[in-house]
Parts: structure tokens; C-alpha cells; sequence
């Protein structure tokens, strides 16, 4: 079996370049540095039937449609949120075609904060409004907590999805892990027992904003440690800033250390 996971955005809040053609220390003639904001594509699938997958999304991007389009995705079994700012979640309306296509809802996986938040602010995605011809789009389902693990079902076989906990500053957000990867696109810190969850991984995509430190994200110093102390043999940093120019910190990089870029592919081999 393959696990392919796609980087479908590698870029901050405010993308790069930032509205006003803004592209700070990134080359404009490097296509690596036109990011799209952070999510997420894991398939699963066996390679004599690729066309036969199981399929989640982390996060769901203001740019989802475009991400989409350019993945050639029309469905996905699953959704899972880290948290609900606005980077991460307003691009859930372009659920809605998924929907659509396959003529049912799309299973989305919330924990408790992220849930009040999404089901106010987006309630019609849920439930249909009194003298709305729209019927809802989602399926909602409850991420207990940290260790509590999820299963999608798919035409790939069933994916199994660990979440673990982590500190986003003024909140906490969420992690994930599937099989030998691990995803974290915004935090500041990682709790002793999220490290523990994620022994044993083969390639971390972790939160590296810039390089100095900031208050609710790690800069790349901090992810280059945290990649150092589980020992994995591949780290990806993403959710990077104008600051960061692709060539510039590729070269700065230790080996089995890269920036992300829309669009990148890890995999892996997988038995289930």
C-alpha cells in the first residue's frame, strides 16, 4: 500500500506574495515561493488499483478551490480541522461541490472549541436554515482529544489518524498523525506526551514561520530542535512567511531538511 501526502498550501495567514504584490525576501522568479495557504491531501491506496483511495484533507484553506483543481480532487472521506482561524477553515464552502458530486455530505472531524466555532459561524454547512433550498454539506464528528483515534473509511481501506495536542499561544490546536507522518502547521510548543505519540515517525511537516521567534508559531530554529529530538529521517517546515525564501533556506538546511512548496509529494510504502 501507498501513503502520498500532498502539500497542497506551504504559505502563512497572508500567503506569498502578500496582497500588494508584496514578496519580501522570496524571488518572484522562483515558483516554489508562490504559496498558498496551509492544507493537507493523505491518500491511501494500493498501487495496482491507485484509482481506488481513501482520502483526507487537513484543513481547509481560503484557497481550497484552487487547491483542489490543481490536485484534481472531487472527493475526499474525510476532513480534519486543527483549529478554527480564518487561514485554516475559510475555504469550507468549497465542501460544497464535493458534496455535490458524489450527491452526499462530507464527513468532517472537529474537536470541542473548533466545533462551537464552525457550527455558529457556518452553521448552514450543518443545518438547514428555515427557508433555505440548500440542504447542509457536512457530516459532523467529534475528535475527543489528544490520542483518541480517528478512523476514515475509504476505497483504499481504512486510514487511522491519531490526533495529539498543541500549543498554538492564546490557544490550543491540534496535530496529526497518520502512520509514519506527522503534521503540525501552526504551533509554538509541543507537549512532552505529543512527542510521545509521535515515536517511531518517518517525516515530520511542522510550523517554521520565520527565523526569529514569534509568539504563537516556530521559527525554524525551534522545528529544526524539535525534528532533532524525535529523530526522524525527514522534516518538511511549511506555514512560511515572506521571510523565507525557498533557495536561501533550502541551502541553510540540515540533510533530511527541506521547505515545503505547494504542490510537494512525500511517500511511503504502508502495510494495514
Amino acid at each position: 500500500m501507498k501513503l502520498v501526502a500532498t502539500v497542497l498550501g506551504s504559505g502563512s495567514s497572508g500567503g506569498v506574495p502578500r496582497i500588494g504584490n508584496h514578496w519580501g525576501a522570496c524571488d518572484p522568479n522562483e515558483p516554489k515561493n508562490r504559496r498558498r495557504r496551509c492544507s493537507l491531501l493523505i491518500e491511501q491506496f494500493d498501487p495496482a488499483e491507485p484509482h481506488h483511495k481513501t482520502s483526507i484533507l487537513i484543513d481547509t484553506s481560503p484557497d481550497m478551490r484552487e487547491q483542489l483543481l490543481d490536485a484534481q480532487v472531487d472527493w475526499v472521506d474525510g476532513v480534519l480541522y486543527t483549529h478554527d482561524h480564518a487561514d485554516q477553515c475559510h475555504g469550507i464552502d468549497d465542501l460544497r461541490m464535493l458534496a455535490i458530486n458524489r450527491r452526499q455530505r462530507v464527513d468532517v472531524w472537529m474537536d470541542e472549541p473548533t466545533s462551537k466555532s464552525l457550527t455558529t459561524r457556518f452553521d448552514y454547512c450543518f443545518i438547514q436554515p428555515e427557508g433555505s433550498g440548500y440542504p447542509p454539506i457536512l457530516n459532523e464528528h467529534r475528535i475527543e482529544g489528544p490520542g483518541a483515534a480517528i478512523r476514515v473509511e475509504g476505497a483504499g481501506g481504512p486510514m487511522d489518524i491519531m490526533p495529539f495536542d498543541v500549543d498554538h499561544g492564546s490557544i490550543r490546536a491540534l496535530g496529526f498523525r497518520v502512520g509514519p507522518l506527522a503534521y503540525c502547521a501552526d504551533c509554538v510548543d509541543v507537549p512532552d506526551e505529543s512527542f510521545r505519540l509521535l515515536d517511531g515517525i518517518e517525516s515530520w511537516i511542522v510550523d517554521a514561520l520565520r527565523y526569529t521567534p514569534h509568539p504563537t508559531h516556530a521559527h525554524v530554529d525551534l522545528a529544526l530542535e524539535w525534528l532533532k529530538r524525535t529523530g526522524v529521517a525527514h522534516g518538511v517546515l511549511t506555514n512560511l512567511h515572506v521571510d523565507l525564501d525557498y533557495r536561501t533556506l533550502k541551502s541553510e538546511l540540515p540533510e533530511g531538511v527541506e521547505p515545503a512548496y505547494d504542490g510537494m509529494r512525500v511517500e511511503f510504502d504502508i502495510s494495514m
